[in-house]
């Protein structure tokens, strides 16, 4: 293997262990030999992972290349801390050839350390020495003097100097701890660099274990232990939508949930209160989860009421306390305040919400902050915790180069953090209608009573921070409850939910028997009821406005022969449109229906049979029929069930944003559907 292919497998294998450094935590470099793209002669070269990426899942477009004797010629010209911004700017004039990625901050720190490979980590053991009051003389003891202590610094050009002159002064060094931040190691070849990696994070996990003392959060609090599993879900499900609410108060965020044992335990812990209001330490932790997490302060046993008042309480002084420590720390240069809402809400006994732009975001969010609690254990068990000053965080978080990292992000796609539900998703137009959502930046919960075609559909779009299945027969009340508590659960909560789910049994007047006739108006008429139901409760409860939409069908407006039930189910749903725009238009929840004809292509109600029996009345064949419906349109096209998902994305992907109570037609044109 060469260089880069070293240090990408290298990467890779740190990156994919959770003990080692967190999701897009921490940074690799080699630095070698290439052929210079304009004088075709040799010169030395450092790859580095670049901004923003993630080690576990590094890919050669992900590192950054510079020519290392420009990068180190920096320093000649260096302007000292106070115009340390300046030097990332300067990283462009060292990019070979085109460069790749974007050169991160910590760029510096592996172009100056001598080492032919650098690896910078965030384990939770190395965190937690660099994190307790005393870390310097805890790193003299655990690593003697193969580690060596390196005081907090903002990453940056200056901290690169710090560690490249401890590299020299102590070249019996494998690395280093960086006070209240991570670990930086080195080696003469990436076998070497990974060797000493881990040598530093085992090392620091074998110490805490060996000299941590019993109960390092303190006591446990009975008042406080975890609910039993169903109960604690059932109570997340319902706090959900109200504490996503208020972590939208600024802008829209999705949520996450984790009740991993890591929180119960500190939530369970006497000192919880106390460290959660310091606050995380490492830069990384809390640039994503905020200073510090909104802490429930009742237990468990609370009445939902109480909770819920006091969660409310907490929100708003949440708030105060963020424009404060805005106030307390910004300058005249200092970016506009990005929002005070929290971005990890604790609830004893029940668990951890966290929040972000989207669910990966989100679910990054609780996981750096399982992080964060891994170094308090840790530091507490051998020492003290203290982490970086507040006014130390202030400079990062508002850091120009974190804005300018920010700002560097593609633009938000129309229906980013939104949530939506789709009936009847297994196939035909719900499954063209959860494909389309997703595509649009959606997350999307894949309804059907199909449970493998909902897995699949699912599958198709996308992982779990996308794109989740539920198994759910609409007629069934407790199934629809279970279906948005797992929407909740998953996401947050609820924007967007389709009632698509729908069948046919095409029979004359006489032939139609009763179960006929329950069966769908069970299916169109009560189960849609029941859905919009559920989801203008949960869209209540987030105060978040939201979208409902029925695909309903030109039948519930045109009266054609065999088709009694079905037409008369259809004119149900029609009508709930107008009755529920005009309900729910109070809690800024719009109602909108779409009318399909004759969509035969991809349909689960035609393919079960309804498309013969249509096909018999019309006299044509059944391969026929979508050739016949669109023969008798004015525009003589044939509808597909992607043109079912376009009107669903125009109702609510934003340019509609005044519209209600509409039914949308698409049939290429039935003159006898046209609304009255």
């Amino acid at each position: 293997m060469g260089t880069v292919e070293d240090l990408i497998a290298r990467s890779n294998r740190l990156g994919s262990d959770p003990r080692n450094t967190n999701f897009a935590g921490g940074n690799t470099s080699a630095k070698g030999r290439a052929v210079d793209p304009v004088t075709a002669g040799e010169v030395d070269v450092i790859w580095v992972k670049g901004s923003g990426g993630d080690l576990g899942t590094l890919q050669g477009s992900g590192l950054a290349a510079l020519r290392l004797d420009r990068l180190r010629a920096l320093a000649n010209v260096y302007p000292g801390v106070d115009r340390e911004d300046e030097m990332v700017a300067a990283f462009d004039y060292c990019l070979h050839g085109k460069g790749g990625a974007a050169p991160s901050i910590d760029t510096a720190m592996h172009g100056l350390v001598q080492a032919a490979h650098v690896d910078h980590l965030h384990p939770d053991s190395g965190i937690a020495l660099a994190t307790a009051v005393d870390g310097e003389a805890l790193t003299r003891e655990c690593f003697g003097d193969r580690v060596v202590w390196v005081p907090w610094r903002r990453p940056g050009f200056q901290l690169g100097l710090d560690i490249a002159q401890v590299a020299r002064e102590n070249p019996q060094a494998i690395g280093c701890v960086l006070g209240g931040h991570g670990i930086t190691a080195w080696g003469a070849n990436s076998e070497e660099c990974e060797r000493n990696s881990l040598e530093i994070i085992r090392t620091a996990e074998s110490f805490i274990a060996t000299h941590g003392k019993d109960l390092p959060l303190g006591e446990r609090l009975a008042a406080n232990e975890p609910l039993p599993e169903a109960q604690r879900h059932t109570r997340a499900a319902a706090l959900a939508p109200i504490i996503r609410g208020l972590a939208s108060t600024d802008q829209p965020q999705v949520g996450h949930f984790t009740d991993s044992e890591v929180v119960l335990d500190f939530l369970a812990s006497s000192q919880h209160p106390r460290l959660a209001a310091l606050g995380t330490s490492c830069p990384d932790h809390f640039l994503r989860t905020k200073v510090r997490p909104m802490v429930l302060d009742l237990p468990p046993s609370a009445s939902p009421d109480d909770t819920i008042g006091r969660l409310r309480e907490l929100h708003a002084q949440y708030r105060q306390d963020y424009a404060a420590y805005y106030d307390a720390h910004a300058t005249a240069d200092s970016p506009p305040m990005r929002g005070a809402d929290p971005a990890i809400v604790l609830v004893p006994g029940v668990g951890m919400f966290s929040f972000g732009r989207n669910k990966q975001t989100a679910r990054v969010a609780g996981e750096f902050y399982v992080n964060a609690i891994n170094v308090m254990r840790g530091a507490e068990a051998i020492s003290t915790y203290r982490p970086i000053d507040e006014a130390e965080k202030f400079r990062i978080e508002y850091w120009a180069l974190e804005e300018a990292k920010l700002a560097r992000m593609p633009a938000s796609k129309p229906l980013a953090t939104r949530v939506a539900l789709v009936t009847g998703a297994g196939s035909g137009i719900g499954r063209a209608i959860a494909h389309r959502l997703a595509a649009e930046g959606a997350c999307v919960v894949v309804a059907d009573r199909d449970a493998q075609a909902a897995i699949d559909v699912a599958s198709d779009i996308g992982t779990a921070d996308v794109a989740i299945p539920v198994t759910v027969d609409v007629t069934q009340e407790d199934q629809i409850t279970a279906a948005f508590e797992s929407a909740v659960l998953a996401f947050g909560g609820v924007d967007l939910v389709v009632n698509n789910a729908g069948l046919s049994v095409s029979k004359s007047l006489v032939e139609t028997t009763i179960d006929d006739w329950d069966l769908q108006h069970g299916v169109m008429a009560r189960g849609s009821f029941l859905v919009a139901r559920a989801a203008a409760r949960v869209m209540a409860e987030q105060g978040m406005g939201g979208d409902l939409v029925y695909i309903s069908s030109k039948n519930g407006v045109v009266a054609g022969p065999n088709n009694i039930a079905y037409g008369a189910a259809k004119a149900d749903q029609s009508h709930q449109v107008r009755l529920l725009a005009a309900e729910l238009g109070d809690i800024g929840v719009r109602v909108n229906g779409v009318n399909p004809d004759g969509v035969v292509r991809g349909s689960g109600i035609f393919a079960g049979g309804w498309g013969a029996n249509r096909a018999a009345v019309y006299g044509v064949k059944e391969d026929e029929l979508g050739a016949f419906y669109a023969g008798r349109t004015l525009l003589k096209k044939e509808v597909l069930p992607e043109h079912i998902a376009d009107a669903v994305f125009a109702l609510t992907g934003g340019d509609l944003s005044r519209t209600t109570g509409a039914h949308i037609p698409v049939d290429s044109g039935v003159a006898a559907a046209f609304l009255r």
